[in-house]
């Protein structure tokens, strides 16, 4: 297909391991025949088909950026009671077959959070090794001239308006880099770790974090967190003119809509 644009696929926290972490469907078994965790393999089935429906109007992909968290870990903070596999391999081999089913022709992956991707090794590299993608903890990249500035971590807020406080301060703070060339200058930044949709365009960059590809049910989010969180991803067109066009594609489903019991 002859197109005068590079499609880039953003995404990222697949958390892929967990219950309701990005799975293909050869995951979708329940772990058990309890009824949670029956109702957790629902959300991993219906994420996965809600990924397959929204992606396929963008194909084929060109470059896919794994901003962090491709797979979830041992999950020792809940026993390991959340995770449909514990062992990092057979995460990264979920996540690898996620890659795989994307088919994208670039890879380019950054590290996560080490809770979940090793704080004494970096599981992540073996998924990078496995896709024959680079991998790194803040990287750049040039498309049609056009400069990408991804890294996994950013500052959150419990306040929805201040929610764009640390995408401005990470512009701000390339800027700053910037001046004397320690850093490229960004036409787009691109940050996760905090599972919702937040963009910014600010002096003259379009920033932005990306919303997570784990579907609701983790007992830390549900127990101790109370901001909005989204589930999807983001497609980038960058035109050979340098031009950007970009959309959004959020999840709307089951599991993003909570229902009162009746009594």
């Amino acid at each position: 297909m002859d197109r005068n644009f590079k499609r880039i696929l953003a995404t990222g926290d697949w958390h892929s391991g967990h219950q309701v972490g990005l799975s293909p469907p050869e995951y979708h078994t329940p772990t058990t025949s309890d009824h949670k965790f029956i109702k957790l393999a629902n959300v991993r089935k219906e994420i996965w088909e809600w990924f397959d429906r929204s992606l396929k109007p963008y194909r084929p992909i060109d470059v896919l950026i794994l901003n962090g968290d491709a797979v979830d870990g041992k999950g020792e903070r809940s026993g390991g009671t959340e995770q449909i596999i514990s062992d990092r391999k057979g995460q990264c081999d979920i996540a690898f077959k996620a890659i795989e089913f994307i088919d994208p022709s670039i890879i380019r992956m950054t590290y996560g959070t080490p809770y979940h991707t090793g704080k004494d090794e970096d599981w992540e590299d073996v998924l990078a090794e496995k896709a024959g993608a680079k991998i790194g903890s803040h990287e750049w990249f040039e498309v049609n001239g056009v400069i990408i500035d991804c890294k996994h971590k950013i500052g959150s807020s419990q306040i929805p308006h201040g929610r764009f406080t640390p995408m401005a301060r990470e512009i701000l703070w390339n800027r700053e880099w910037s001046i004397d060339g320690s850093q490229p200058k960004a036409d787009i930044l691109l940050r996760s770790h905090v599972h919702y949709f937040s963009p910014l365009e600010y002096e003259g960059c379009i920033g932005m974090t990306l919303p997570a590809m784990q579907g609701f049910g983790s007992k830390f989010g549900s127990r101790q967190c109370s901001g909005r969180v989204h589930i999807g991803f983001v497609i980038f067109d960058i035109y050979d003119n340098g031009e950007i066009k970009w959309n959004k594609v959020l999840a709307k489903t089951k599991t993003t809509k909570a229902k009162a019991e009746r009594l």
